[in-house]
């Protein structure tokens, strides 16, 4: 123990020393530097005290690690230190790769399942499905407790193997998998193509902003291209957490004419703005009408392109606010291959608006903030006013929403995950294409009978709560019990009245069993609003060109 102790505190002594020999070379900043080595010395005496003399014996790295965290939780959430155990995570943030198996999990009630299944990899080739529980991996139990735990023991150097075991279908049989780790290179698009597909309109499904998205996209562009004229574009973007600053503008690059400003950034010095131009002759014609699709789930390296795009008219918005990401993070590597993602500047569209939503300076003690924002209003290219602070606001806003309560209950409780895996189970041979919409519903149901789904309405809730209130009034509450008793056919009826909707859950989870990841977004197209009404108006020239103010 007292030998790893040295190796740790020999850390403090040589960030001493750095610092004491920077004071000298920059004499305007001696305040903060002396503040700094003051600081670190005193951590360092705090951390050998308790490394030395606690009661009980202290883990001496993961209470130093712990220290680091509790630093960085007080700046913002996406200023973090990245282990050893997660550097792959790096190669998937900024190469879009990493040594796996190409699977996905999340957790279905208490289950550690699978939810995705990538083409071509170990996992698909070797018959990993969609629904499998994942009970152990490399020798460790898996449970919902240590589910962070699997990406680090799956994830490795291409080449070696992974032994996992799960538990598949109701029957509870148990499978044990030996697979051989590859090169996972994540797709940025995961579905393009003409859509309708007689049409002149192209259908491109951005998901990621990894080192290879610009060239996946300028390739897929190219190749539509070459089957017929395209007459216009829908960029979806919704649901796309962002990425990589320089691909953001690579991306941009596409769509905007040669030298017109995409982003600035700034940072905490003077002097430290930097502006990204866009250097290429677009790909796409100016004339080529063009809607990009946004949502919450739109953030950071999303709201760059979302915004130069408005911000130049060249593009109308459409879907609900963005989340409002204005924040950019570098990445530093540093000793023990650990690495530190740190917030270094905001960014600013073409306009000069902020998008970040969320002020993390406001009531901290450890941050000023020197670039506050307001709520301004800014004019685009073609004078249409836009705002900071709160993310990118659509031009045309169109929401998404599930209408039903039942069908809310029915996702909250996996009920169609469930269903599809005990679809697909009984029926494998099937084609996707020949299955019968009522039949299916009917299926659907017997089979919620068979698990023995319980549901009780919003509307049943606040009677039962009426009840319970009105017990010492007889009247009031015999005239909810017959209420309540009127309800009780609401089952039925809201399966009835929420009919498409659900079957729109069921298809989409049968699509991806059937027909993979591309399949469940072709899938999920057909009853898309936001997408339906982006093709009404990119069809409606009056429309488009006044959402633009095109004159």
């Amino acid at each position: 123990m007292n030998s790893i102790l040295k190796k740790k505190l020999i850390l403090i002594p040589g960030l001493l020393l750095i610092l004491i020999v920077a004071v000298g070379f920059y004499p305007g900043r001696s305040d903060i530097y002396l503040e700094i080595a003051k600081n670190l010395d005193l951590l360092g005496r705090v951390y050998k005290e308790v490394a030395f003399n606690y009661v009980d014996e202290v883990d001496p790295e993961k209470f130093l690690r712990a220290g680091i965290q509790g630093m960085l939780s007080s700046l913002d959430p996406y200023t973090i230190f990245i282990d050893e155990k997660k550097i792959e995570d790096i190669d998937l943030i900024t190469n879009g790769k990493y040594g796996g198996v190409g699977i996905s999990i999340g957790l279905r009630g208490d289950e550690v399942t699978v939810v995705e299944v990538m083409d071509g990899y170990a996992a698909q080739r070797q018959g990993i499905q969609i629904g499998d529980v994942i009970i152990e991996a490399a020798g460790t139990y898996i449970t919902p407790e240590n589910i962070d735990d699997i990406s680090s023991l799956v994830k490795g150097e291409p080449g070696t193997t992974i032994e996992l075991r799960i538990v598949r279908n109701e029957l509870g049989d148990t499978l044990t998998f030996n697979l051989v780790r590859e090169e996972v290179i994540v797709k940025n698009i995961t579905y393009s193509g003409f859509y309708p597909e007689n049409s002149n309109n192209v259908y491109i499904k951005l998901s990621n902003f990894s080192r290879a998205a610009s060239d996946e996209l300028k390739k897929t562009i190219k190749e539509l291209q070459e089957k017929k004229p395209i007459n216009s574009i829908v960029l979806d973007l919704r649901g796309n957490p962002g990425g990589l600053l320089d691909i953001a503008v690579d991306i941009c690059d596409k769509f905007l004419s040669r030298d017109l400003l995409v982003v600035s950034t700034r940072g905490r010095d003077e002097g430290s703005e930097k502006k990204y131009y866009s250097v290429e002759e677009p790909v796409v014609a100016g004339n080529v009408k063009m809607i990009v699709l946004i949502n919450g789930g739109s953030a950071s390296a999303s709201e760059i392109v979302a915004g130069a795009l408005q911000d130049h008219d060249r593009a109308v918005i459409l879907g609900t606010k963005s989340f409002g990401k204005g924040l950019v993070q570098t990445i530093t590597p540093l000793s023990y291959n650990t690495s530190l993602k740190i917030t270094t500047a905001k960014y600013y569209t073409p306009s000069g608006r902020s998008i970040q939503r969320i002020d993390y300076s406001e009531g901290s003690e450890v941050i000023k903030s020197l670039l506050k924002e307001s709520e301004n209003e800014f004019f685009t290219d073609n004078k249409r006013p836009v705002y900071s602070k709160g993310g990118i606001t659509p031009d045309t806003t169109v929401e998404f929403k599930i209408n039903g309560e039942l069908t809310k209950s029915l996702l909250a409780k996996g009920m169609f995950f469930k269903y599809a895996n005990n679809y697909y189970f009984n029926n494998p041979e099937i084609k996707f294409s020949e299955v019968n919409d009522q039949k299916l519903f009917t299926d659907f149901k017997d089979y919620l009978s068979m698990e023995e789904f319980n549901y009780t309405s919003q509307t049943e809730i606040e009677i039962d709560n009426l009840i319970k209130s009105a017990d010492d009034k007889e009247e009031i509450k015999t005239e909810l019990l017959k209420i309540k008793a009127e309800l009780s056919g609401l089952y039925e009826k809201e399966m009835q009245i929420y009919k498409d909707e659900i079957l729109r859950e069921i298809k989409s989870e049968l699509a991806a069993r059937y027909l993979g990841i591309e399949g469940r977004v072709k899938e999920q197209l057909n009853t898309d609003e936001q997408l339906q009404t982006a093709l009404e108006v990119l069809s409606n020239d009056e429309k488009y060109n006044k959402l633009l103010n095109v004159r």
